[in-house]
């Protein structure tokens, strides 16, 4: 790969479904912060990515702070989240420069594999946008939600085979993913690659990998425990 690579670690939430005091990002995970793990799989996969760190404002001396004490050495740039994910990412392609490949991943999905990210980084060769995606194993229900009580809706059917859910990392150009997100703000914007299909960007979509989760409640951080030690 001859173009430079930028990995955006996006960890600008508070992480209020976790129901902790404490940024979801900061939790430990197998004696390790959650956003160094998701950040370490990076700097293996690729070591001269160039990693840049969105935090929440009040919380990017505490990400110093721990690295220092842990001795997570590496060269970051650490940039202020916005107010939603679309404008953390936004501010961080401010400090990106043109004519890059740029990977924008989630600091909260830290079981990513190093295999992942060098496939998806190869297929950037060919490719403007990649995208990875899970098939849904569950039956989809169409439910309408009314004083407290779930109702089905009438006639409506999704079929679960067309069905996909998105995850990160997700790779772009960074000329592609800086005009994309020139545009308006978009409440339908729920990851960056509706942002870029938005703006007409081409996407190619792969299978991602079904441990590859974004923790976001105490569930979910008890089940990532439970992988980090039965696939490390």
């Amino acid at each position: 790969m001859s173009s430079k690579f930028y990995a955006i670690i996006v960890a600008g939430g508070s992480g209020t479904r976790m129901g902790s005091s404490t940024p979801k990002q900061f939790l430990e995970l197998g004696g390790r912060a959650i956003l160094q793990r998701s950040i370490e799989k990076f700097i293996s996969a690729v070591p001269d990515v160039h990693i840049v760190t969105v935090l929440p404002k009040d919380y990017i001396k505490t990400w110093k702070d721990y690295c220092l004490k842990v001795g997570f050495s590496f060269t970051q740039l650490i940039v202020e989240g916005g107010i939603t994910r679309f404008h953390s990412v936004k501010n961080a392609l401010e400090k990106i420069p043109e004519g890059v490949i740029i990977a924008v991943h989630d600091g909260v999905r830290p079981l990513v594999t190093e295999e992942l990210i060098r496939s998806m980084l190869l297929m950037m060769e060919s490719e403007r946008a990649v995208i990875p995606v899970v098939p849904m194993i569950d039956t989809l229900k169409v439910l309408r939600k009314e004083g407290g009580r779930l109702f089905p809706v009438k006639g409506a059917y999704v079929d679960r085979a067309s069905v996909f859910g998105a995850q990160t990392p997700q790779f772009f150009k960074s000329d592609d993913l800086k005009l994309a997100y020139a545009l308006p703000f978009d409440t339908a914007f729920t990851d960056d690659a509706s942002v870029a299909e938005k703006k007409g960007i081409p996407l190619t979509y792969i299978e991602g990998e079904r441990y590859n989760i974004k923790i976001t409640t105490p569930q979910d951080l008890d089940l990532a425990e439970r992988l980090l030690f039965t696939h490390t």
